[in-house]
């Protein structure tokens, strides 16, 4: 599992990308408009020239191609090490870039491999909720993509997916929206940002947030 836990910024190169644009813009984000009444808003809050870390609540399987799709920019998520244990999901997680993370800690590899990413023209790109909720609320929220802005020292663009976790009966009968929020600036507090994110996240999809 190690060769998929650590990046090099080599390892972002033009098979990668060419890769994650077929995957994202070809087959999924076709297939979302094509089934979704799909729209983004909020283009204009992306930084053109500008390092960041793309953090977005989860509640589907779809999340991490739709958001390059809506950026319009390559991301390497990390994912948990399970999806690296089976050939189809080992491949398509490798080739689109994203890297193996353990759920319950943070390893150095990780933290070389999201500053890796920092020399290349992809985003970091995380689920603070680490895994799919479509509750009501915003919480079970972990600190590390916060960790990770401080130590890259890079701002973080919260982005709201809202309806991909809804079932398709016939086309166009779900919106699909997708989100983008203002950047939080890179903070030395990581419990700031954190909130911030939370606030932002509760802004832009109309769910709970309460400080604890």
């Amino acid at each position: 599992m190690s060769k998929f836990s650590k990046r090099v910024a080599e390892d972002y190169n033009r098979f990668r990308r060419a890769f994650q644009w077929l995957t994202c813009n070809f087959f999924v984000c076709n297939f979302v408009k094509l089934m979704y009444d799909y729209k983004v808003e909020g283009r204009e809050n992306i930084p053109q020239d500008e390092k960041f870390i793309v953090a977005a609540n989860h509640i589907s399987g779809k999340d991490p191609f739709l958001i390059p799709c809506a950026l319009k920019k390559p991301v390497a998520f990390m994912a948990k090490e399970e999806l690296f244990e089976k050939f189809f999901s080992k491949k398509l997680m490798d080739w689109c870039g994203a890297f193996a993370v353990k759920r319950d800690k943070v390893e150095v590899s990780t933290i070389k491999t999201a500053l890796a990413i920092k020399d290349t023209s992809w985003m970091l790109g995380l689920f603070p909720q680490g895994t799919r909720d479509s509750s009501q609320n915003i919480d079970k929220i972990t600190k590390g993509f916060a960790t990770f802005a401080k130590v890259t020292k890079t701002g973080i663009l919260p982005v709201a997916i809202i309806g991909a976790d809804k079932k398709i009966k016939w086309p166009f009968c779900e919106k699909l929206t997708i989100k983008i929020g203002h950047m939080i600036p890179y903070s030395d507090n990581v419990d700031e940002m954190m909130n911030e994110w939370c606030r932002a996240l509760s802004e832009l999809t109309g769910k709970n947030f309460a400080l604890a």
